[in-house]
């Protein structure tokens, strides 16, 4: 039976009389590459921040390796790796500094782990932390979270920020880690970049958990994104309920269908169709659909 290194239940903050998150429920397995994603101000900064007890819930539970994330949270610490949605440096201190202090932290030699990981992530670890760009800075905290190669990853907002190319090695360098044996929880609004990599994905809203599915099941989802090229769209197509998501330019239709692909093909078949693409709609596109809806998955 596989063990959970995260167990959420009921999980409730507010500030004040406003809603942080509200009863949250969700585990997160050994081995996993858990994605939890939402829009901005969905939640997931909350619930990371309980995890790492940097705030206490008004309500509920939360659980790292068995153990009470605000009372036994010297615990935990040594054993995760965490990357803050908002980055804090001593502005005066070079990054080489930094990382060191870091290291000590961690009583730990992570000298061999941070030249590798600033090499791959191409960072300049001469520079003083207030001359940094975001991207830099985004670096630098993870090589932080990363360098005592932890049993537990959580990560907010991981590539956001960085260039495609930097967006690459530092997801290569997460599935690696997954790859020794690290539990990885990667909440982000950035939809492609949880697509490539996780096996699960929780999805929140408005601070509340609309679902957990695994990632396959998410992919394949009833939904097609359909394009047609054709003069004329009888209207009727617009009254479908099995059609969402409608876009036209020029002579060119999108939309997502979900429903008989058979009674699309006949509608189709009374009209002058130029081209045609049928296609499974990628990750961002299936959920963007949910919130703008307010559907579960």
């Amino acid at each position: 039976m596989e063990k959970n290194i995260i167990e959420i239940s009921g999980l409730t903050r507010y500030y004040g009389k406003y809603m942080g998150i509200e009863d949250v429920s969700f585990t997160v397995g050994q081995g996993d590459i858990f994605g939890f994603v939402g829009p901005n101000g969905a939640g997931k900064t909350t619930t990371l921040r309980i995890l790492m007890a940097l705030i206490r819930p008004t309500a509920g539970s939360a659980r790292i390796f068995d153990r009470d994330c605000i009372r036994q949270a010297p615990e935990i610490a040594g054993r995760v790796g965490y990357l803050p949605g908002e980055i804090f440096f001593y502005e005066r201190m070079k990054v080489k500094d930094l990382l060191q202090y870091t290291a000590r932290l961690y009583r730990r030699d992570c000298r061999a782990r941070t030249a590798e990981l600033a090499e791959r992530l191409q960072l300049d670890t001469g520079r003083r932390a207030g001359e940094l760009s975001y991207g830099a800075r985004k670096k630098t905290a993870l090589i932080m979270a990363l360098m005592h190669s932890p049993e537990l990853l959580i990560l907010d907002e991981p590539i956001s920020g960085l260039d495609p190319l930097v967006r690459r090695e530092v997801l290569s360098i997460l599935q690696e880690e997954n790859s020794r044996g690290a539990t990885i929880v990667c909440a982000s609004h950035e939809l492609a970049g949880v697509q490539q990599i996780c096996s699960r994905v929780g999805i929140i809203r408005e601070g509340s958990m609309l679902a957990v599915h695994p990632m396959e099941e998410l992919r394949k989802a009833e939904y097609k994104r359909v394009e047609l090229t054709t003069d004329h769209l009888p209207e009727e197509f617009l009254s479908l309920q099995a059609v969402a998501d409608f876009r036209q330019s020029g002579n060119l239709f999108s939309f997502m269908y979900r429903g008989d692909m058979n009674s699309l093909i006949r509608r189709m078949s009374h009209m002058e169709v130029e081209d045609l693409l049928v296609a499974d709609p990628d990750l961002e596109e299936i959920l963007m659909h949910y919130y703008l809806r307010g559907e579960e998955v």
